[in-house]
């Protein structure tokens, strides 16, 4: 009887050993694997910690416009209508930030001038696929003019045909203040835009994804 009970306790125990050695190999194994993976380089196309938030993921560059407007409510001819401009920025995900330079028309009045610098941020409310729409409200001074505050407010479509190059149509007003007298006009126009990115950026692939998210 006490040569039995005594197989027993050798068996229970010898069986507990061997449970315990097979934990300790499986929890090593784990922690071994979940070591090695914290040490993997991220490679071109991983996705690593930093990349995983939203602003990141929306593409950042620099860009540069060139607008041709059109006062549509002016009377006179073409010099007095044609409102041309350039406008520098950078772009923010769905958000631009510019300044702009132009003229409200191609005529020389004397000392009553019509070049302008103009701040423009422009937010974009609708996208699909290849197409968005924008909208501008600008803040901006005429030189040496006599209704010399400048604001505006426009609607844009824009196409991007590719990456790095888009076109739109624009159409707006302006509104003129100054001391003794201020006034409105209208606007239809065309504007050309290149993005500054680098064929294989980063942010060159997030634009693609955000133009073709929604084909």
């Amino acid at each position: 009887m006490k040569s039995t009970f005594t197989i027993i306790i050798l068996l229970f125990c010898s069986c507990s050993l061997l449970a315990q050695n097979a934990v300790s190999t499986t929890m090593g194994k784990a922690i071994l694997s979940h070591g090695s993976n914290s040490k993997i380089k991220a490679g071109k196309d991983t996705v690593i910690e930093s990349d995983t938030t939203k602003e990141n993921k929306e593409p950042q560059y620099f860009y540069l416009s060139v607008n041709t407007d059109v006062f549509v409510n002016t009377k006179g001819g073409v010099a007095k209508r044609f409102s041309p401009a350039l406008e520098f920025g950078r772009t923010y995900g769905i958000f631009d930030i510019g300044m702009a330079t132009g003229t409200t028309n191609s005529l020389s009045r004397g000392n009553d001038t019509a070049h302008y610098i103009e701040f423009r941020p422009t937010i974009n409310i609708f996208s699909k696929g290849r197409f968005n729409e924008g909208l501008c409200l600008g803040g901006g001074y005429v030189f040496n003019a006599k209704q010399g505050l400048m604001t505006e407010i426009c609607n844009s479509i824009n196409f991007n045909v590719t990456t790095t190059v888009s076109v739109a149509v624009t159409q707006g007003y302006y509104f003129f203040d100054g001391t003794n007298s201020s006034r409105s006009t209208q606007y239809m126009g065309f504007s050309l835009t290149y993005n500054f990115l680098r064929a294989h950026s980063t942010n060159n692939r997030r634009k693609k994804a955000a133009i073709v998210s929604d084909n």
